[in-house]
C-alpha cells in the first residue's frame, strides 16, 4: 500500500520553501515500513548485497515517481489525486476501478499491514510471543478505536503529528547509533548453497520481489502532488524538494538495513518480524528492544489515524460524479465523511483477520497498487499531447525514459507478484476486476453533487 500525506502537512504547506518541501517529501515517506520490511526483503534474497540492493533500486522507482507525479499535481488541482488523473487522462471507467480498488485493496489492505506492524511492536514491548491470529486481532481493535475516533471528528493536531514525526525520526538515529556503535557485527558467512544453486532467473524473480516490501516502505513521494501549489517558485523548488528528500529518504533507509545486516546477518535479518528491536536487543539489551518497540507503535498508531482521513477523499469524489454510494459523500455534524470512514475501517479490520500475516497482506495490497502506478504514470503522455507547454507546470526530467523506467518498474514488480504469489495476486485482481461491471451499475444513475469535506 502507497503511504498517504496527513491533513496536517496540507494545512501546514504554505509558502513553502526549499527546506519545507524536502521535509514535507520525507515526511510523506518514511513510515513504519521501514521497520519492518527489511526482514522481508531479506527472506527474497539471501546476501547483503542483493538486500542493500533492493532497497537502492527501490529508491530510484520511488525517485522517477515522485517526478511523474510532482507534473501531474502541477496541471490538475482538483481534489482526488489518482482518481481525477484517470478520469481526466483515460477513462471514467478506469479513475472508478481504482476508487473501487483503493477502498477493497490498496488503503484497507495498507491499513491492515500498518495494524500489524503496532500489534506485533506492542507484543515486543510487552515480551510475549504471539501468534499470527493474536497480532491480527490486536491491530483490529486498533483500527476499530481509531474508526471511532475519527468517525467523530477527532483529528490530531499540529502538535501532536510533529510528536510522531520526531519519534520516528528519533527511533531512526537511535537504531543506526546503538547498532553500528554498541552490537557486535554478526558473522558474515554466506550460505552458499543457496546463491550457487539458484539460476539467473531465479536470482531475477527473488529480486523483483524483494522490490515489493521495499516500494510499500518507499510509498508516500506521491504526496508531493498535495504541495505542489503551496509551493514559492514551484518549478525550481518542487523538483530540488523532490530530489533531496527521496535522497534522504534512501539514505535513511539505506543506513538502517546496513545496520540490520551489519548486526543480525542476512540470515539472521530474515528469521525476526522484527528487526529494529532485535537490533536495538543486542546493542542495548531487552530494554533497548522495548525502547524502539514503543516508539515505533506510537508512531504508527499516528500515522493509521491520519491515513483514515485521506482516502475518503477519493470516495467522495466518486459519489460526487455519480458513481458510487451517494452515502460515501454524506457529511456527519463534524463535517466529517463518517460513513465513508467506517466502511473503510470494518473492510481493513476484515482483511487483517482474514489474511493475518503481514507479508501476505503486502503481496495482496501492492500487487493492485503498482499497476495504477503504472496507468497514472501514463496519464503523462495523455496529458502532454492535449496541452501545450506552460512556465508554470513541472517538467519531469528525462522524460520519457524516465517515466518509462517507472512504468517498467511496476510492470517488473507485478510480474514478480504474479509468478511468486500467484494465490494473492490473483485474489487482489479479481476483486479489481469487479470494479469492471460495478462501474456500468453506477453509471447508469443520476448525477448529483455533494458538499465536499471540510
Amino acid at each position: 500500500m502507497n503511504e498517504p500525506a496527513t491533513q496536517t502537512e496540507s494545512h501546514l504547506a504554505r509558502r513553502l520553501g526549499l527546506f519545507d518541501a524536502t521535509m514535507i517529501v520525507m515526511g510523506g515517506i518514511i513510515g513504519a515500513g521501514i521497520f519492518t520490511n527489511p526482514y522481508v526483503v531479506a527472506q527474497q534474497v539471501h546476501t547483503p548485497t542483493l538486500i542493500l540492493g533492493a532497497w537502492a533500486v527501490g529508491g530510484l522507482i520511488a525517485l522517477a515517481g515522485a517526478f511523474i507525479y510532482a507534473e501531474l499535481s502541477s496541471q490538475v488541482t482538483e481534489s482526488g489525486g489518482q482518481y481525477v488523473y484517470l478520469r481526466d487522462a483515460m477513462h471514467p471507467l478506469v479513475a472508478f476501478v481504482y476508487g473501487w480498488s483503493l477502498l477493497f485493496v490498496i488503503q484497507t489492505g495498507g491499513m491492515a499491514a500498518v495494524a500489524l506492524i503496532f500489534a506485533n511492536h506492542v507484543f515486543e514491548l510487552a515480551g510475549v510471543t504471539a501468534s499470527e491470529f493474536s497480532a491480527a486481532f490486536l491491530g483490529s481493535a486498533a483500527l476499530a478505536l481509531l474508526t471511532i475516533i475519527n468517525c467523530v471528528g477527532v483529528r490530531a493536531g499540529t502538535v501532536t503529528q510533529n510528536v510522531f514525526m520526531v519519534l520516528k525520526l528519533m527511533a531512526i538515529a537511535l537504531l543506526m547509533i546503538a547498532g553500528l556503535a554498541l552490537a557486535r557485527p554478526a558473522s558474515s558467512v554466506v550460505a552458499p548453497s543457496v546463491i550457487g544453486s539458484s539460476t539467473t532467473w531465479q536470482l531475477l524473480i527473488a529480486f523483483g520481489a524483494a522490490l515489493i516490501p521495499a516500494q510499500f516502505a518507499y510509498g508516500g513521494w506521491q504526496t508531493a502532488c498535495f504541495v505542489a501549489g503551496e509551493v514559492r517558485e514551484p518549478k525550481k523548488t518542487l523538483p530540488r524538494g523532490l530530489l533531496l528528500g527521496v535522497l534522504g529518504v534512501i539514505v535513511v533507509y539505506l543506513s538502517v538495513n546496513y545496520v540490520c545486516v551489519h548486526v543480525l546477518g542476512a540470515d539472521g535479518l530474515a528469521q525476526t518480524k522484527t528487526p529494529a528491536s532485535s537490533v536495538m536487543r543486542l546493542a542495548l539489551g531487552s530494554k533497548g528492544g522495548r525502547l524502539i518497540a514503543a516508539g515505533i507503535a506510537v508512531s504508527t498508531v499516528g500515522f493509521l489515524s491520519q491515513s483514515m482521513l485521506t482516502a475518503p477523499r477519493v470516495y467522495f469524489a466518486m459519489a460526487d460524479d455519480g458513481l458510487f454510494f451517494k452515502k460515501l459523500a454524506w457529511l456527519n455534524g463534524a463535517r466529517v465523511p463518517a460513513v465513508a470512514i467506517a466502511l473503510q475501517g470494518a473492510l481493513a479490520i476484515l482483511i487483517a483477520l482474514v489474511a493475518s500475516k503481514y507479508e501476505q497482506i503486502l503481496n495482496y495490497v501492492v500487487s493492485v497498487d503498482v499497476v495504477f502506478f503504472a496507468l497514472s504514470a501514463a496519464c503523462v503522455f495523455v496529458f502532454r499531447k492535449r496541452r501545450a507547454s506552460t512556465a508554470d507546470v513541472f517538467r519531469i526530467p528525462g522524460h520519457p525514459f524516465t517515466t518509462l523506467f517507472f512504468i517498467a518498474a511496476c510492470a517488473v514488480i507485478t510480474f514478480s507478484l504474479l509468478y511468486k504469489f500467484p494465490m494473492n495476486s490473483l485474489i487482489s485482481f479479481g476483486i479489481m476486476l469487479l470494479g469492471v461491471p460495478a462501474y456500468f451499475v453506477w453509471a447508469k444513475r443520476p448525477k448529483m453533487k455533494s458538499v465536499p469535506p471540510a
